[in-house]
């Protein structure tokens, strides 16, 4: 096993979910139902607020330099786009989706399981950016367009980052299993949630491609 494979396998393997969490109707159950500009702002910048939290938390107990680093850098970068999201962004006050994934990532302790949680983690957030910038295309905001599409390529930097980290940490197989369960967790709790808010919402989910 190397990176490149471990991207191919775990992008085949969970196409359907990632399919569906890039979808507009993705987008539509972290806004709440709620299809403006505002309320997408929100969403978005409620995840990126507890990816600064989560990674910035790992990235001081983490034992590996390059881990340290990289999940440093990644909460940097979250902090930014949170604020190029909706620099007026207050959890308590815009009640913002909740995000379990991060619940999981939450329960990751060794290095290689928080490596391939934050693989999982970027390729969703990379995933939803490329709707996001879709939606303020659609919304004829062209300002918003390319502020989304620069939070989308600093994710693909990230990507590229991780699995380097990923390459770097895992040795042999066993340590590859271990960082692909926690990637698959990541998008299992992402994917779960968006079927639950969906149909909470009175819509199918699953017919939604």
């Amino acid at each position: 096993m190397n990176a490149d494979a471990f991207s191919e396998e775990f992008r085949d393997d969970n196409e359907t979910p990632l399919s569906r969490l890039g979808s507009s109707k993705s987008l539509y159950a972290l806004a709440g139902g709620e299809m403006d500009a505002g309320a997408v702002r929100t969403a978005v910048a409620a995840e990126f607020a507890l990816a600064g939290r989560a990674f910035e938390s790992w990235s001081a107990d983490e034992a590996n330099g390059d881990a340290a680093a990289l999940f440093g850098d990644v909460a940097e970068d979250a902090r930014g786009h949170r604020d190029v999201a909706d620099a007026d962004f207050d959890a308590e006050a815009d009640e913002p989706h909740e995000y379990p994934e991060y619940d999981v990532l939450a329960d990751l302790t060794g290095t290689t399981e928080r490596a391939g949680g934050l693989y999982g983690r970027v390729v969703v957030a990379h995933t939803r950016a490329e709707q996001t910038v879709g939606f303020f295309v659609g919304d004829a905001d062209p300002a918003s367009s390319n502020d989304f599409r620069g939070i989308r390529d600093d994710l693909a930097d990230s990507l590229d980052d991780a699995l380097d980290v990923l390459a770097e940490v895992c040795d042999g197989d066993g340590d590859w299993s271990a960082a692909r369960d926690a990637a698959d967790a990541v998008v299992d709790a992402a994917y779960e949630d968006y079927v639950t808010t969906l149909e909470g919402m009175g819509v199918k989910p699953k017919n939604v491609c």
